[in-house]
């Protein structure tokens, strides 16, 4: 029997190919899947588009690959690993495997891959790929060698072609090199949902409150999630099952010489004291570059012609 890590609607999730029992006519997509963004939706689309006898499985790895092949150079992520596999569960997809991968795992060649995992081990019938996806210590293998492997090993290959909008391809590092610039917006309409993150409230030196804009110091709950570039933002927020609206300010508040990075929200008719509870915030739209004022007094002039136009960004 299958050793299922836990279910989350009708996925089954497991934890490593390990504890994964062979079954018949297995349809397979492997990758990292950062973002769930909308190319990932038309492979995901494919994948769990099967006939009754077929089973959809995707093969995912933790930790992201790059960063055991390249320890010394950071990447941040768009997805928390506990939002990838919320985001994954919205599909029909039957089976997860969350794979670790280490050094040893990353030497396996491309044909003890497909052959020995994804045909003899899983159960391959058909293999969904996307556009630009390699296979094997080095990304060795291409879809032309996928496709003369599929020959040998009797299995069907699905290519998936890239999604452009508006000429842009879409594609996790497009994703993430928008929302390092502040682009939320077309960070958004790329992954087809808005950009989060979580964080737990935690003191600040008050300076909001002394403008007449209380604000929420958020600690962002997981060190290697991407934060959006610097500047202000017109955000939504999720507490405790209800929703506000609020702005957001990501930065250094020059106006007052702070040296520490912080992030600060402000929720809009909101007077409750949340220190130390946990606050989900969705960005909408960056409205302005932070900026070093003159005085506290210009700033709170700022502050409220920012108010004003976030409340107009978010009716609509």
């Amino acid at each position: 029997m299958n050793n299922i890590l836990f279910s989350k609607s009708s996925l089954k999730i497991y934890k490593g190919l390990d504890n994964f029992k062979k079954i018949e006519n297995a349809v397979i997509t492997t990758g990292t899947f950062d973002g769930v963004h909308k190319g990932h939706k038309n492979i995901l689309g494919e994948l769990t588009k099967n006939e009754s006898s077929q089973e959809s499985v995707l093969i995912t790895f933790f930790p992201h690959p790059r960063q055991v092949i390249f320890p010394d150079q950071s990447i941040k992520f768009i997805n928390t690993f506990d939002e990838k596999i919320e985001l994954i569960s919205n599909y029909k997809v039957d089976h997860l495997i969350i794979q670790e991968f280490n050094l040893e795992f990353s030497r396996i060649s491309s044909l003890e891959y497909i052959r020995d995992i994804l045909k003899n081990k899983i159960g391959l019938k058909k293999l969904i790929v996307g556009h630009d996806h390699h296979f094997g210590r080095n990304r060795e293998a291409s879809i032309n060698q996928v496709i003369e492997y599929a020959e040998l090993y009797d299995f069907e290959v699905h290519e998936i072609p890239p999604l452009q909008l508006n000429g842009i391809v879409v594609s996790s590092t497009k994703i993430r090199n928008a929302l390092k610039v502040g682009n939320v917006e077309l960070a958004n309409n790329l992954l087809g949902y808005h950009f989060c993150f979580e964080g737990k409230v935690i003191h600040g030196k008050g300076m909001g409150k002394s403008l007449g804009f209380p604000t929420a110091n958020i600690l962002a709950s997981n060190k290697n999630k991407i934060v959006p570039g610097y500047g202000v933002y017109a955000v939504t927020v999720d507490f405790e099952s209800k929703k506000y609206q609020g702005m957001l300010n990501i930065g250094f508040n020059p106006t007052f010489d702070e040296k520490k990075l912080s992030i600060e929200l402000n929720i809009f008719d909101f007077r409750s004291i949340i220190y130390g509870k946990k606050i989900k915030v969705f960005f909408k739209k960056k409205i302005r570059d932070e900026k070093k004022f003159n005085s506290p007094e210009e700033l709170k002039s700022q502050l409220i012609k920012d108010r004003e136009l976030v409340k107009k960004i978010l009716s609509f």
